[in-house]
């Protein structure tokens, strides 16, 4: 109960943090799984108590696009929204990093929502929060170029894991930027050149 007790919201309400333990059920992920799809029925909103997932989009092409990642202590808003309005999935989520998940049915949202200000106080600062990642995501791709956007997603890897070091693929990096694995092979190699990385089977290092 300790890792959701620390957020703000429910720091002056442990009831809810208990009812919240009590009416959901906890579910353990590892690395790479797939814990929503697209066009799937929502019927649990999940809330990460250890690990990170990552929410992407698919393009009608079949490429994908990384929106947010959702840290422990963090849901996933696009899951509330369909969850509250009966709609399903537009968004797909995986496991970033071996994670902890809490999955609360979505008819105890509303209830909650009457019973806790807190609930929802929660729920308003998630959505903003995932708001302006989006809008920062709009901005990326409309006005910065893809080296750039590569290194961006790179550092926010490592702020995530706490770690300079980030194992990951090229096709995942082409998937999280909606882009070809190509494109990404020859950016990650221009900024090895330059000196902002260094490369090593299916591993890629900061360089401070």
């Amino acid at each position: 109960m300790e890792d959701l007790l620390h957020i703000t919201e429910f720091m002056s309400s442990p009831e809810l943090v208990k009812k919240l333990y009590a009416h959901s059920i906890k579910k353990n992920y590892t690395t790479g799984s797939t814990i929503l799809n697209e066009n799937a029925n929502i019927r649990s909103i999940p809330i990460v108590t250890k690990g990170i997932l990552k929410v992407l989009r698919t393009e009608e092409d079949g490429r994908e696009i990384l929106l947010y990642y959702i840290k422990a202590g963090e849901s996933c808003i696009m899951s509330f929204l369909g969850g509250m309005h009966n709609e399903t999935s537009k968004v797909k989520a995986e496991v970033e990093e071996d994670a902890e998940i809490l999955f609360l049915p979505v008819e105890k949202v509303s209830l909650f929502i009457k019973e806790y200000p807190q609930w929802l106080d929660y729920i308003f600062r998630l959505y903003h929060k995932r708001f302006e990642e989006l809008l920062e995501m709009v901005n990326a791709i409309s006005f910065k170029k893809a080296d750039e956007r590569l290194l961006n997603l790179l550092k926010k890897k490592t702020e995530l894991t706490h770690s300079e070091t980030i194992h990951t693929t090229h096709e995942q990096l082409a998937n999280e930027l909606g882009t070809s694995r190509v494109v990404v092979s020859r950016l990650l190699k221009q900024l090895e050149e330059e000196g902002f990385v260094a490369l090593g089977r299916n591993k890629i290092t900061l360089c401070n």
